[in-house]
């Protein structure tokens, strides 16, 4: 979800957590078991759906575009003649654009329809997600988000992994059975902490990858290792990638990132140490800056730093103790 209201005190950096974000979708998991469930949804004629190939979406104008789910699933079908991957997503919950319990499906087709083809509007375009983001309202990007993590794990998860057989899809779309011996499997997400470093005099330390001479400046971040604490974590990536030793740590937040699945937990963490050491592979420089240096350095065009879509960005927000303007496009 978008954290672009967060707003606090830099004195409160201790002590305050990152806000939470109302969910903007019912996704109804014990309606999803019932066997048959998203037959009677589309037969009811209630439903909407998205549609999601690779990892772009329909849309239209500043949103996702949702078709009525039966008839566009029948287009869908009958045009390419490749299945068409179903999952039921949830109700959405209400708001300014949307009417509640509205029940939306993912389409996933087995090929991709040009808009003006096979029920699409030639209105809609296909999108990215990073493309769109800064347009969509709360509840498309919750349906976006959602959408694509599952759909990424049905595309990488189609056998089964004890036995290889084919799985079949169930539960709305949420679990994949191997008929052969009978398994059950579900979705994953794969813990990543992301973390401000903040140094004796208060300052923070952002660093980047790629060429020396680029100018992004983030948050470090990295993967939690299986039998790993999330602090435990934070402490060793640090470590790793600029040489810095952690003394403590504070947990503010998360948010998903199904690119492909990850969940981002964020954190604050605190060194006594001034000298950061780049490991030259996963970051190639690293930086202090006072909260004037930065809001200098962005302003000017000399750095630039995360969108405030992004935890990234929020967790820098967090540590400044405001909004950091940017230089006007």
């Amino acid at each position: 979800m978008s954290f672009t209201e967060f707003r606090t005190p830099a004195n409160h950096l201790t002590d305050t957590l990152l806000p939470v974000p109302p969910a903007m979708v019912d996704r109804a998991s014990a309606e999803r078991v019932k066997p048959g469930m998203v037959e009677e949804i589309i037969a009811s004629g209630t439903a909407k759906a998205m549609v999601l190939a690779g990892r772009q979406a329909l849309v239209e104008g500043d949103g996702l575009w949702l078709g009525d789910a039966a008839p566009l699933l029948a287009s869908l079908q009958a045009g390419s003649g490749a299945p068409v991957t179903t999952i039921y997503l949830g109700r959405t919950l209400s708001d300014a654009a949307h009417s509640r319990d509205t029940p939306v499906l993912l389409l996933v087709p087995g090929t991709v329809p040009e808009p003006g083809t096979a029920g699409v509007p030639g209105t809609a375009s296909w999108i990215g997600f990073r493309e769109m983001a800064a347009r969509l309202d709360a509840t498309d990007t919750a349906l976006f988000i959602q959408a694509s993590a599952i759909a990424n794990w049905h595309a990488t998860h189609t056998h089964c992994p004890q036995c290889g057989t084919p799985t079949d899809i169930e539960a709305g779309g949420w679990v994949r059975r191997c008929p052969r011996d009978n398994s059950e499997h579900y979705p994953r997400t794969d813990p990543a902490i992301i973390v401000t470093v903040v140094g004796p005099d208060g300052r923070v330390l952002l660093g980047g990858g790629g060429p020396a001479g680029s100018i992004n400046h983030s948050t470090l971040a990295g993967f939690v290792e299986p039998g790993e604490s999330l602090e435990q974590a934070v402490v060793r990536e640090i470590a790793e990638e600029v040489g810095v030793r952690i003394s403590s740590c504070q947990y503010l937040g998360s948010q998903s990132w199904p690119f492909p699945a990850s969940l981002m937990l964020g954190f604050t963490a605190f060194t006594e140490d001034t000298e950061p050491r780049p490991d030259g592979v996963e970051v190639t420089r690293a930086r202090w800056f006072s909260r004037e240096e930065l809001q200098d350095a962005v302003l000017s065009g000399e750095i630039t730093i995360p969108s405030r879509l992004s935890i990234a960005r929020s967790l820098i927000e967090h540590w400044y103790g405001g909004t950091i303007e940017e230089p006007a496009k």
